[in-house]
């Protein structure tokens, strides 16, 4: 009991004294500032490197704040420009392939144009035999649409080749380039008559065969066009098959052969028209 109030008379003597020093400064930071000033420089010394440290903490915090701030602007602007970019590219591809439409259609239309005086439809080609060229395709007109076999087919440039079996809404074309093809033909320029012939190993390096030509004259020569002849008995006359590459006389110094460069494009045919008018018909109707 009497050390509890020892404590409590030692805390009352405590505060007596505190309070008594506290009004001592009081009074003289009043009557003598000079007296204070020495405190006043200690306490500089001590509280105003801590300041500093603080000042530098916060610029350093505001700095790394104001960085996360910019560098998740800069991610969003990011993502914003790979959309635009996205989006112009894709534009971009539908441009191209409408230019690319639109060149081959405007051949067709200058096809079309050239030989006026034949009937033609419109048709797409829808599937191909498996290999680097169109030697073997499918189109999307049938017997519907009034195909029927041996009807010649146009591309891109010239003669493509007739088609071989119909259906309902289909219809299969061979191509000049198959291996399968022979087609009478003649010199546009001489009118002297030859052989044109597929040949799918020669088509790669973009060229077919002809041969049995009489040239004794020599008028056929390097990029003399090669027509489909009046004597053909499916296709109709004057079609543009392709251009002498090559040409030399053969071994019995009779007739000339060589090598022809297609007029039409068979490593990528999208659209073909069909002439809808068979040959035999024509020669009736003539």
């Amino acid at each position: 009991m009497k050390k509890k109030l020892d404590l409590k008379d030692r805390g009352r003597h405590l505060l007596v004294i505190m309070v008594i020093v506290c009004i001592g400064l009081m009074l003289g930071a009043l009557t003598a500032p000079q007296m204070v000033a020495p405190v006043r420089s200690a306490a500089g010394y001590v509280v105003t490197p801590f300041q500093n440290g603080i000042n530098s903490v916060g610029s350093w915090l505001a700095k790394q704040l104001s960085g996360f701030r910019d560098v998740k602007k800069l991610n969003e602007e990011n993502e914003t420009l790979k959309k635009e970019i996205d989006e112009l590219s894709q534009k971009n591809n539908e441009l191209v392939q409408n230019q690319s439409e639109l060149a081959r259609l405007e051949e067709l239309y200058q096809i079309d144009k050239k030989y006026s005086s034949y009937p033609k439809l419109a048709a797409e080609v829808i599937s191909k035999e498996p290999g680097n060229w169109y030697n073997r395709f499918v189109v999307n007109r049938g017997t519907k649409d009034g195909i029927k076999v041996d009807m010649n087919v146009l591309g891109q440039g010239g003669l493509v080749g007739i088609v071989t079996n119909v259906g309902e809404n289909w219809a299969e074309v061979r191509a000049i380039i198959d291996d399968e093809s022979n087609i009478s033909a003649m010199a546009a320029n001489t009118s002297e008559p030859c052989v044109v012939t597929g040949n799918l190993l020669l088509m790669d390096s973009g060229k077919i065969d002809f041969g049995g030509l009489k040239d004794s004259d020599n008028q056929v020569t390097e990029g003399t066009s090669i027509v489909t002849s009046n004597i053909s008995d499916k296709y109709l006359t004057g079609l543009l098959i392709g251009y002498v590459s090559e040409i030399s006389l053969d071994s019995n110094n009779l007739t000339k052969s060589g090598t022809l460069i297609p007029a039409a494009n068979f490593r990528n045919l999208r659209e073909v028209l069909i002439i809808t008018e068979l040959k035999a018909t024509k020669e009736d109707e003539s």
